[in-house]
């Protein structure tokens, strides 16, 4: 089964899982096939990160598929060219990190998968060369990131427009020939000499080099992705994995933590202030803590270990948390930055989510992303996409974890998710995309299903919360101020309970507007019957496929 955000991509998912392919080699089919049919939220010039489930161990593997900025590029380096303040401009080259998803497709093929590279980016291929109609609401995204791809101009954009130069409108057939032949060189050569050496990684340096960056060939030829463990907690007996910093999964493992000490969750009516309340206070607890120390681990200490306790979280709530109003949010003191305050982090709101689980009940939940639309809009010429400006993230303050400094990886929001029972059986695979919106995400439908016995698709359907507008800088602002918005179908009377208790609510967001509550895909396996029941997420062109 495949649950994906774009049904061709769905469709390209099921081709290599008919041919023989695993859960990973679908994962790839699919994350190529997004990159064709979803340019302006996700590519082979961004990042991506992968959880693994392995049927016959029951061991859970975490792919980390994320850059690292080129060894030349230091705070130093920044200010001395006249940026000041705390973030590298959007659009600048010096945001661009070294891309980690072709890399990792590479690694995730031939680690978990069974078919060769090029076969699982065929279909990826003929789409590409052979075009494919642009849904109303990728069109309508293409349209509003025009700016981006115009901002920076130059030959390499052509391949994402139509041939007058516009982006592609509702219905009309969409071809990127320039891009095929980037996956045929990746599929033919393997990323490091397909990607990272030769005519495409020339042709990145040329164009950040045009406009002031400072990434060197050698930074790309030294780019590998990392397989690690995972990081865990348990809620409600069920064993919750995320992917390691420098992602933002720990944010949803310690709010998981901190919901879970309210054991008569699952008594209150869905949907009540009460139970929004509690649900709301456990994410602005946990964004306290990681916007302040998440980082790097790589490069510097990250207090993990402490973070997910769940005897610390006990005590955060009891001295911060009450039933009675929105708490005022600090983060905690640990030892590894004892005096540091949060400073804010951003998120772009453009990624693209799926999970799979194949025949032998292998499962592989997958996550890949430009981070803002088509990145930084530079495209490099010849290639067919564009490259990530992940480096935004990075705060430009010396005392920060998340500092930038040559070699580093920032602060990512993107994170796949999978539980498992008591038993260590897959219980599913779960994301939902979407910025800082993912923590909130994967709490609200994993509470939905555990506390309220919702199924994957009425947990998806299901309305949600959000901190804060995905457009905006969400830390430490929605910490501090407890600013939220409520989607509709929320009732009046929860919105007014939430205000009465402190919550600045903005209620009833809805049509294009719910795209800040993210867009979710989830696979659950029935652990007696093996049956899978997938769900994919009504504010996008999702689409589940089973064989």
């Amino acid at each position: 089964m495949v649950a994906c955000s774009q049904p061709l991509a769905s469709e390209a998912g099921m081709r290599i899982l008919q041919q023989g392919g695993t859960a990973a080699d679908a994962a790839v089919a699919m994350a190529a096939a997004l990159n064709v049919t979803e340019p302006c939220s996700t590519g082979i010039g961004g990042d991506a990160f992968m959880l693994w489930f392995d049927a016959k161990t029951k061991e859970v593997t975490a792919m980390l598929g994320c850059g690292r900025a080129p060894a030349g590029l230091s705070l130093e380096t920044v200010r001395a060219k006249g940026i000041k303040g705390l973030e590298l401009p959007p659009t600048s080259a010096l945001c661009v990190t070294v891309p980690g998803a072709p890399m990792l497709w590479d690694d995730v093929v031939k680690k978990f998968g069974k078919l060769s590279l090029k076969q699982v980016l065929q279909p990826a291929i003929e789409l590409a060369e052979n075009g494919f109609p642009v849904s109303p609401l990728t069109a309508a995204a293409w349209a509003q990131l025009m700016k981006q791809l115009t901002h920076q101009g130059g030959e390499g954009i052509k391949s994402l427009l139509q041939p007058d130069g516009s982006a592609p409108r509702p219905g009309q057939i969409q071809k990127n020939a320039n891009l095929a032949q980037t996956f045929r060189s990746v599929a033919e050569h393997g990323a490091k000499e397909g990607f990272y050496k030769g005519r495409i990684a020339e042709a990145i340096i040329k164009a950040l080099r045009e406009r002031g960056g400072v990434m060197e060939p050698t930074d790309l030829a030294a780019h590998f992705s990392s397989l690690e463990q995972p990081i865990r907690t348990t809620y409600r007996g069920y064993n919750i994995y995320e992917v390691p910093p420098p992602t933002q999964g720990i944010a949803a493992l310690v709010a998981m933590n901190n919901l879970e000490g309210y054991t008569g969750l699952g008594q209150l009516h869905w949907g009540s202030a009460e139970h929004l309340h509690q649900t709301i206070e456990s994410v602005r607890l946990a964004f306290s803590d990681v916007l302040a120390y998440n980082a790097d681990p790589h490069v510097v200490p990250v207090p993990v270990a402490a973070l997910l306790d769940k005897g610390y979280a006990a005590e955060r709530r009891k001295q911060v948390l009450s039933p009675d109003k929105a708490a005022k949010m600090e983060p905690g003191k640990l030892k590894v930055h004892p005096d540091l305050q949060a400073s804010p982090t951003r998120g772009g709101a453009d990624t693209v989510y799926f999970g799979v689980v194949d025949g032998e009940g292998n499962a592989c939940s997958f996550i890949n992303s430009n981070y803002m639309g088509f990145g930084s809009g530079i495209a490099p010429e010849g290639c067919g996409f564009t490259l990530q400006n992940r480096g935004h993230n990075f705060i430009l303050d010396p005392d920060h974890p998340n500092c930038l400094a040559p070699g580093k990886r920032p602060y990512h929001t993107i994170i796949p998710g999978l539980a498992t029972d008591a038993a260590g059986q897959l219980f599913c695979t779960f994301g939902v995309m979407g910025a800082f919106m993912q923590p909130q995400g994967h709490l609200q439908v994993i509470s939905n299903m555990l506390d309220f016995n919702m199924e994957p698709q009425a947990a998806l359907d299901a309305p949600r919360f959000c901190l804060a507008g995905v457009d905006s800088a969400i830390g430490p602002s929605c910490v501090r101020d407890s600013s939220v918005q409520l989607e509709e179908g929320f009732s009046e009377e929860a919105a007014e309970g939430l205000r009465k208790l402190g919550h600045k609510v903005e209620a009833n967001v809805g049509n294009y507007r719910r795209a800040v509550f993210g867009r979710g895909q989830i696979i659950h396996r029935n652990a007696q019957t093996g049956v899978l029941w997938g769900g994919s997420d009504p504010r996008g062109d999702g689409q589940v496929l089973g064989w």
